[in-house]
């Protein structure tokens, strides 16, 4: 992932044309038409395309996990607290090599339980989970034959925690997905870093053990712990981050025809090359109107680090969390949400207590939520913001949260946060409405409404069924 103070980059390719940015206000990824190596997206139908994403599409829900060697110092580098989020601790504090591979012979975290993980993530509501297999320290989660520096052949603990998750997750019925940091790699030579602090170009290294020749680093190191990871733990999704111009179209192309070897693989927008992948992946915001016509996935964390930091105690509500769901689910997006175990494989407690707390309202309510599309209201969620105003010079968006709604073919739900007095006054709705009740009230009593052309008027009972959000249905005929 990026941290703020990181200026993310932009490839320049033939015939390009703007992708969506990561960062909110980043300068979007440009893509091309014209790939060395043509992707599945560039050859699929259609009618393949949709078989190939509809388990991703239905889930909505996904459990992000960052975790690695930066565990061991949780943001603290010699005594001192180091600034911006966890897992990028070598690069913030420009610890060099040497000293940062010292922490392999520490890392034995033998809490790590597979099971428990993904029963964590089941409990949530959570449909697929996606782990970092590598990032940008290079250091590999896996039993890697391409590179020692990875977590069997250098600590102490000496298992393989992806192939664990892989057959716990088979077990247990929830896909299964890694992250891989393909640009960048901190202690390979020749690995690619972003520009952060006082580091200087071409490379923005800060040791000279990093230095090298980025197409041997991806010969000899990237592409084939891909390969390794795609061959031996067969993913269901290859989550790629922070790509750079070292990555050209060739280079990328490289990586392509390793992906076209795993025709029901998705892989996101972030390879670089000029190659647009499957999915946007806004990070850390909703976008406001989602992106009409793609498919999308905001990724966020809980606090404010994706990789674990003991000072970070900054959780955001249950409240927050859901509602964020809600929202990415209502504009026809998926939520990847984030946990960071620490050294001893440990999951925050703050991090389980709200994710258990958000599968308790997704057992009741998740129906509404689960295989449902975009909105069909036509109805503003978010208002001018009267002071501050966005890089384009408009006005920035403040969110309100009155109400969400999410489709299906023969329902709609509306989520509704502020609980009205009497009725919930709701825009135009082009199908008609033949019966309304709450989704929480086992009985489902009829509510009475009223449907015009301006709009579907429901009459409430005085309290709602949930504090979060309680869900009306309406039954459609279309």
């Amino acid at each position: 992932m990026i941290p703020r103070a990181a200026t993310a980059l932009c490839l320049a390719a033939t015939l390009c044309s703007a992708a969506y940015a990561q960062l909110k206000g980043d300068k979007p990824y440009d893509v091309s038409t014209a790939h060395p190596v043509k992707a599945i997206q560039d050859t699929e139908t259609a009618a393949q395309r949709d078989a190939r994403m509809r388990w991703w599409r239905e889930a909505r829900f996904g459990m992000f996990i960052h975790w690695g060697l930066y565990s061991i110092p949780g943001g603290v580098w010699d005594g001192k607290p180091v600034p911006s989020v966890g897992e990028w601790i070598m690069n913030t504090a420009s610890i060099p090599v040497a000293d940062y591979k010292a922490l392999a012979p520490q890392f034995n975290p033998t809490g790590f339980s597979a099971h428990d993980i993904v029963a964590l993530a089941k409990s949530a509501g959570m449909k697929y989970i996606v782990i970092t297999s590598k990032h940008h320290d290079g250091f590999a989660m896996f039993d890697s034959k391409a590179d020692s520096f990875n977590i069997v052949t250098g600590t102490p603990f000496h298992r393989d925690p992806l192939r664990e998750l892989a057959d716990e997750a088979h077990k247990q019925g929830i896909k299964l997905g890694f992250y891989y940091s393909q640009d960048q790699d901190w202690t390979a030579p020749g690995g690619a870093a972003l520009k952060t602090g006082d580091h200087k170009p071409p490379t923005f290294h800060w040791d000279k053990a990093q230095d090298g020749d980025f197409a041997t680093y991806l010969h000899t190191k990237a592409i084939p712990q891909l390969r390794e990871v795609l061959n031996h733990y067969d993913p269901a999704v290859i989550w790629f981050d922070t790509p750079t111009d070292d990555m050209t179209p060739q280079l990328a192309s490289e990586i392509v025809t390793l992906l076209n070897e795993h025709p029901k693989l998705i892989w996101n927008n972030r390879l670089g090359g000029g190659y647009k992948g499957d999915t946007e992946t806004p990070e850390q915001y909703v976008p406001d109107q989602g992106f009409p016509g793609e498919d999308w996935e905001s990724c966020m964390t809980m606090n404010d680090t994706w990789g674990y930091k003991s000072g970070d105690t900054n959780f955001k509500s249950t409240e927050t969390l859901l509602r964020n769901l809600i929202d990415i689910s209502s504009k026809g997006g998926n939520y990847l949400l984030n946990i960071g175990p620490d050294s001893h494989g440990i999951v925050p407690p703050a991090e389980v207590e709200r994710l258990r707390q958000m599968g308790r309202w997704l057992d009741v309510n998740g129906e509404a939520i689960y295989g449902t599309s975009a909105t069909l209201f036509d109805t503003p969620t978010s208002i001018p913001d009267p002071v501050k105003k966005g890089e384009d010079g408009k006005p920035s968006r403040i969110a309100t949260w009155n109400w969400r709604s999410t489709t299906a073919p023969d329902k709609v739900y509306v989520e509704v946060f502020a609980w009205p007095t009497g009725a919930l006054h709701l825009g135009h709705l082009t199908r008609k409405v033949s019966a309304a009740y709450l989704l929480a009230d086992p009985k489902h009593t009829p509510l009475t409404f009223k449907q015009s052309a301006e709009g579907i008027e429901v009459k409430l009972p005085a309290k709602p069924l949930d504090p979060i959000a309680t869900v009306i249905v309406l039954k459609t005929e279309k």
